[in-house]
């Protein structure tokens, strides 16, 4: 069935649907992590810029 669709749709630029579903695999592994992120974890990544020196 999809190759019918595929094939009626004519001509179809197969690298920029790699590039999107590449995109669209990229961005929702960054959610996903982002999301699964420790809250501590997070609250040191915000604070980064605003500190003067190294502190580990």
């Amino acid at each position: 069935m999809y190759k019918y669709i595929l094939q009626s749709a004519g001509n179809i630029n197969w690298m920029a649907i790699f590039a999107l579903l590449t995109f669209l695999f990229i961005f929702i592994t960054a959610v996903v992590l982002a999301f699964t992120k420790r809250k501590e974890e997070l609250r040191h990544y915000a604070s980064l810029p605003l500190e003067d020196g190294i502190k580990e």
